[in-house]
């Protein structure tokens, strides 16, 4: 296996690691803004934003790769 066939790899790991994260964020976001707390809650969903980004680009690195 070539270091492309590894990377595509370890990529498409990270992008199903960090979808399962997103999905903690957001529940924990919900969580936090029902018990009042919105700035906690506001700063949660900043972080899955970020996240969300970050996903996006595996994606599109895995793309690359790919194509």
């Amino acid at each position: 296996m070539d270091e492309r066939e590894k990377a595509k790899i370890r990529i498409s790991r990270w992008i199903q690691h960090n979808a399962s994260h997103q999905e903690e964020y957001e529940k924990l976001a919900d969580q936090l803004e029902e018990k009042g707390e919105k700035e906690a809650a506001f700063y949660i969903r900043e972080l899955a934003a970020y996240n969300q980004r970050g996903i996006e680009a595996l994606r599109k690195a895995l793309a690359t790769l790919e194509g």
